[in-house]
């Protein structure tokens, strides 16, 4: 299985967020965002042809992120996991991938650190995080055998600057 691994694209600030007395699972992308995400969906689709199975974290980020990702690739079923929630252990999201055994490619879109340390669960079986994703970042790993920690080799991580650029060639 390949796994790629998507950070959110630019969200409205925490603190701004949050002054105005809403949870911050409500906080959306901002009008930058969206459009910096749509040109790094672009890229991503150069890489990567095809998605079979596209899972966001319930966060409204992560839900508007998906969208523009799944547009690029055809309007595509966007599920919604729990396991991609920011503060859910690795392990909680290596089970959810089990059960896409039958996919060849599946995209994930979450949060940071809880990604970093996904990742680096899945290459090191380390539950600290060795790897940052930007927003708007993606990496793709390759996964040995059922999802658990130390299966998966990291096959490249990319910018969304180096995705953008990649949309418009």
């Amino acid at each position: 299985m390949q796994l790629i691994v998507i950070r959110h694209a630019i969200a409205e600030e925490k603190e701004e967020f949050a002054s105005q007395g809403l949870p911050d699972t409500e906080r959306p992308l901002t009008k930058r965002g969206r459009k910096i995400m749509k040109r790094v969906a672009s890229g991503l689709r150069r890489e990567v042809r095809s998605i079979d199975v596209l899972a966001a974290s319930p966060l409204v980020r992560a839900q508007q992120t998906a969208r523009i990702v799944s547009k690029e690739y055809g309007d595509i079923a966007i599920e919604t996991v729990s396991a991609l929630e920011p503060e859910r252990a690795p392990s909680a999201l290596a089970t959810w991938l089990r059960a896409q055994s039958d996919a060849e490619v599946v995209a994930i879109v979450g949060h940071e650190p809880h990604l970093g340390i996904f990742v680096s669960w899945m290459i090191a079986g380390l539950e600290t995080s060795q790897v940052e994703i930007e927003k708007g970042g993606v990496c793709l790993l390759d996964i040995r055998g059922a999802p658990r920690a130390r299966a998966a080799r990291l096959r490249w991580a990319l910018t969304p600057g180096v995705l953008r650029k990649l949309s418009a060639r």
